[in-house]
């Protein structure tokens, strides 16, 4: 992990010192070094899943047990969530999704397209708080206010980690 930017170290950092001990993900390589982490950390649970709705499940069940976690994702996946969404508003869970977007800042890929132009949209109308990160510098402060947001006034958060800081996929 040693070509890995700096500021994916601090992704991690900052989500342990928030006490959160439950990671769900869909792999992607945008989330590769917070998904190794987690598998590498014995105080945390770490669990891939099968389709991207099953972590706001896992979420709200972290929540209900007293514990915090973090669902990672691709935005190709927020559309298999939004009925499940509805969960999260009317039950009223404390939220954070961390979604590494396709479909923006030079995206080569036609199907990416779609679901990563109308993904904060759709995010925004079931009731998150959207947060887009393009700057590395903006990692840290980003993180540590939707952690603020989320885990002490309750709120659903989807930080959007854009291409423009991830970088564009090659297609």
């Amino acid at each position: 992990m040693a070509d890995a930017p700096v500021w994916t170290d601090d992704v991690y950092r900052i989500l342990r010192e928030w006490d959160i001990t439950q990671f769900s993900y869909v792999p992607d390589a945008g989330h590769t070094v917070v998904i190794n982490r987690s598998l590498e950390d014995p105080e945390v649970h770490s669990v891939p899943l099968t389709t991207e709705e099953e972590g706001v499940a896992m979420l709200a069940g972290a929540h209900l047990g007293g514990a915090r976690g973090v669902v990672l994702m691709q935005s190709s996946g927020v559309g298999n969530c939004v009925n499940m969404f509805s969960f999260v508003k009317n039950g009223q869970f404390p939220m954070l999704l961390l979604i590494s977007m396709r479909g923006d800042f030079g995206e080569g890929n036609p199907w990416q397209m779609p679901m990563g132009q109308a993904c904060q949209t759709i995010l925004e109308a079931c009731g998150f708080i959207c947060m887009r990160i393009e700057q590395a510098d903006d990692v840290a402060p980003s993180l540590q206010a939707a952690c603020t947001m989320v885990f002490q006034s309750g709120q659903a958060v989807a930080v959007l980690l854009t291409q423009r800081l991830l970088g564009a996929k090659a297609f």
